[in-house]
């Protein structure tokens, strides 16, 4: 059969039961197993599958660390970029990456299914990275050349990297909504038993994300910055298979979700939007209402419909206030990495760590956090809420803003010590000097940053994928993972627009390219107002928000 097209791809008779030797309380509700045959639930999903999943998912995340988290550091000293050019470009890509699973959801919830598509991304995804090692490689040999120390780069190569660079952020769409999407799917929600699974799933997911990401700033990090940027990119290619092989693996053991509806899902919930738009100057009455939401003529939009729309657009007061959370949490791999380039980053007698490494510190509180958080503070909750997830989605999301409010706190403070440090010691107009200020100054921020990831983006994940309808689970992630494209674009937009107003000013500029000149404190401050605004105006729409499918008692 054609498997893998579980989001609209599997056709009536291909997913006709036929008769096996089960029992029908075993067979999992909605799903199919490779063969097209009514799914068992001793014998498919749970966290059999998801091992398979989430193993891809660590690989992923290693090759996107390996590409994200010192992209900086190339194009501000292979490629020559100016600090502030550099941190737009890199929030630019950053921002595609998080907007481009968009895309790649629409295509898998109505076309080709996540099995198929994330197939297709892991294949994208390694000839993306064989070609980044492959422009880098080329880097190389133009400095050889020249005898020189830097080399500007001819049009080519920079067309080529780019082209290279943002195949890796089509990848990334692809992979980003469809992968968790369906390890998701090998849990069933309407099981009490395996609804407490699918929430565990969730925080492990993240876990598994960070491990990835931490072994990427560990090891990538340095082979960059000392060895070669060739096979700084050219091992998570070779990650990258391995992964497609893993997953290829499990293809037995998987669940695939049915649609129980023949309707492409977002023809159908556009329609609802489309019927509104042309209904917008009538007023009807009650009873027209009723007879509207049955079926509207013209249109046919069934009282489902209209109910998944409401659900959609219930979701867009809390998307819109997470946006400050992700223009606060693109800084770690931009302003914060150069941050730590000026200060001592010796931690043993001739040794440097890289300064984009600091990031793993933030990877680290979240592998430290996360199994307290799922052993020990999700059951402690459990006990005294009666929820299944100890608290609530959005509780725990406005958790993890307020802790992402106090990081740029900090952030600002300890900048302004670099600059008074730099003025003690006479730094000011040394770019190139180290500052007599450990590294590690910088530790706290990077911290609070995971503490504040283990609750708002798995916070965020979940609800995402919980309160969309139940045929458009990967448009669910992608609208999640919109919020971090979003504010990475408006990061830079903040970045240009302050650069534009500062250097105009008759003063250094807040991202001057001496960083001993520049004043990202100020920038800091700006960030930490914003997402204190924003704080309060989630804190009001998330009070009034109704989960759908659940209780009056789950409420914010």
């Amino acid at each position: 059969m054609d498997i893998g097209v579980d989001s609209g791809g599997l056709s009536e008779a291909q997913t006709r039961l036929v008769d096996v030797d089960v029992d029908v309380d075993d067979v999992v509700a909605g799903f199919v197993d490779f063969k097209g045959r009514p799914a068992v639930r001793s014998k498919s999903g749970l966290w059999k599958s998801a091992s398979f999943i989430i193993g891809v998912e660590v690989a992923e995340k290693f090759a996107c660390n390996g590409i994200s988290s010192n992209l900086i550091t190339y194009l501000t000293g292979p490629l020559g970029q100016s600090t502030a050019s550099a941190a737009a470009n890199v929030n630019a890509w950053n921002g595609a990456a998080a907007l481009l699973p968009l895309l790649g959801a629409f295509v898998a919830d109505s076309f080709l299914g996540r099995y198929r598509t994330i197939i297709i991304s892991v294949v994208v995804y390694i000839l993306s990275l064989g070609f980044l090692s492959l422009s880098a490689s080329l880097h190389y040999e133009c400095k050889a050349e020249a005898n020189t120390s830097e080399c500007s780069p001819p049009l080519q190569e920079l067309v080529f990297f780019y082209l290279s660079l943002y195949l890796a952020a089509f990848a990334e769409g692809g992979m980003r909504p469809c992968i968790q999407a369906f390890g998701a799917d090998q849990f069933d929600g309407d099981d009490i038993n395996e609804s407490k699974s699918k929430s565990s799933f969730f925080n492990w997911w993240y876990f598994a994300m960070n491990a990835g990401a931490l072994l990427a700033l560990l090891i990538l990090n340095y082979i960059q910055d000392n060895l070669s940027w060739e096979l700084g990119f050219g091992i998570p290619c070779f990650v990258m298979i391995l992964a497609l092989l893993l997953y290829l693996l499990g293809s037995f053991t998987y669940r695939f979700r049915l649609h129980t509806d023949a309707k492409n899902p977002f023809i159908r919930i556009g329609r609802v939007f489309m019927n509104a738009v042309g209904n917008r100057h009538t007023t009807p009455s009650a009873s027209e209402q009723t007879r509207m939401k049955a079926t509207s003529e013209g249109c046919r939009c069934s009282g489902r419909d209209i109910d998944d729309a409401r659900a959609l657009l219930s979701l867009l007061p809390i998307w819109c206030t997470c946006l400050g959370f992700a223009v606060v949490i693109s800084q770690s791999s931009t302003l914060f990495t150069k941050q730590g380039q000026t200060m001592n980053r010796e931690i043993y007698h001739g040794l440097e760590i890289p300064a984009a490494t600091l990031q793993s510190l933030a990877c680290l509180a979240v592998v430290v956090l996360m199994p307290v958080y799922d052993w020990v503070l999700v059951p402690a909750a459990r006990a005294v809420t009666r929820r299944p997830t100890g608290i609530s989605m959005l509780q725990r999301i406005g958790a993890g803003l307020f802790l992402s409010l106090l990081s740029m706190v900090i952030a600002a403070l300890v900048e302004m010590r670099r600059l008074a440090t730099a003025a003690e010691y006479g730094l000011v107009d040394d770019a190139g000097a180290t500052l007599p200020m450990s590294v590690w100054w910088l530790a706290p921020q990077y911290v609070l940053f995971g503490l504040a990831d283990v609750f708002v983006m798995v916070g965020l994940q979940e609800f995402f994928y919980d309160q969309v309808p139940s045929d458009l689970k990967s448009m669910g992630l992608a609208l999640y993972l919109s919020i971090l494209g979003i504010g990475d674009f408006l990061s830079s937009f903040l970045i240009a627009l302050i650069e534009s107003i500062t250097s105009r000013a008759g003063h250094d500029s807040w991202f001057a390219a001496n960083m001993n000149r520049a004043h990202v404190d100020y920038f800091y401050w700006l960030l930490a107002g914003i997402s204190a605004l924003v704080m309060l105006a989630y804190a009001f729409f998330a009070k009034s928000y109704v989960y759908k499918g659940r209780d009056l008692e789950y409420s914010y």
